[in-house]
């Protein structure tokens, strides 16, 4: 996966140093070890961390951060006292937190004041902070968001929707799709539209993959939803934010892949398969039609049903019932 330019994509709103950060979010703050007061410039994760950032922990870790000019911002007790790190915060209502900071940082799409400027151009709405080769076809009533790069020799059929993406070589987006959208990511105690969680990735698409008719591929939260080199995706597929896709792999139509799920490398899923979220697939995995993927999965494994089984337990299962 490639670093990218996230003010290429959300304007920076605020400059925060650790002082004014500590300000902004001072009445939810429980315990501060603060030593430094840099400048903050950006979002990390424990996958990628940029200098003079901000990056938010949830649940225990066994990386040492060792990047400097980073402040930890937790609502675990025990990532507070356990990290020998400069600066860090322990708080309360931990996605609030996230929702402040982040709306005040950057003037993200689904901020009221995020704005965009397009050029028509033969029935298409493409942004003038887009780059597209001029090898590229795009169709009919398309819209190419700010930030956007595609490469060389893509097709982008019509009614296509690319927003916060960076898309490599010969790659074809068939009509209807939307790629970059939202991701669904929000507090189940406080929801509503206002509540949303921001989403400032991107998804990156790798050189050779087919993506078909009104497919929805989630942008990532922090960093990115990728889809690897080679992949052939169905009709009505959904792609959730943080989703890494292997290279080689094909997704029958109706599928959905819940957030943050990783796919390996030369998979075959089949039609109406759902995966719930955080979970890792092996590669050259082989999932059977309308299976429910709860867990992970091994490498060279074929499954089916729900909770999907090895298949060959699955068909024991199904003699069974079938006796009864």
């Amino acid at each position: 996966m490639i670093e990218f330019d996230r003010s290429a994509f959300y304007s920076f709103n605020l400059n925060l140093k650790i002082s004014s950060l500590v300000k902004l979010i001072e009445s939810y703050i429980i315990q501060k070890k603060i030593r430094d007061d840099f400048n903050i410039l950006d979002i990390s994760s424990l996958d990628y961390l940029r200098k003079n950032s901000i990056i938010f922990i949830k649940n225990d870790i066994t990386e040492k951060i060792i990047q400097n000019n980073i402040i930890i911002i937790t609502d675990n007790l025990k990532i507070y006292e356990k990290l020998d790190i400069s600066n860090i915060l322990l708080i309360n209502k931990y996605d609030e937190v996230y929702q402040t900071i982040l709306d005040a940082m950057f003037v993200h799409e689904d901020n009221i004041q995020y704005k965009d400027e397009f050029d028509l151009i033969d029935g298409s709405y493409i942004s003038k902070e887009s780059k597209i080769d001029k090898s590229t076809k795009i169709g009919k009533n398309c819209l190419i968001g700010k930030g956007v790069k595609i490469g060389e020799n893509c097709i982008i059929k019509n009614n296509v929707v690319i927003k916060n993406s960076i898309i490599s070589d010969n790659v074809v987006i068939s009509d209807n799709t939307v790629v970059g959208g939202t991701g669904f990511g929000f507090n189940l105690n406080k929801m509503g539209a206002q509540n949303l969680s921001p989403q400032i990735g991107i998804v990156q698409i790798e050189k050779n993959v087919h993506i078909g008719s009104s497919c929805t591929i989630d942008r990532g939260k922090i960093d990115h939803t990728f889809i690897g080199e080679n992949s052939m995706i169905d009709n009505l597929v959904h792609i959730a934010h943080n989703v890494k896709l292997g290279k080689n792999t094909c997704i029958a139509a109706q599928t959905g892949i819940s957030g943050s799920t990783i796919i390996g490398d030369n998979n075959i899923i089949g039609g109406q398969s759902g995966f719930a979220g955080h979970i890792k697939i092996g590669n050259n995995v082989i999932i059977a039609a309308k299976s429910g993927i709860t867990k992970n999965i091994k490498d060279n494994s074929v499954v089916a049903g729900f909770p999907a089984l090895d298949i060959k337990e699955w068909k024991k299962s199904i003699i069974k019932l079938k006796k009864l």
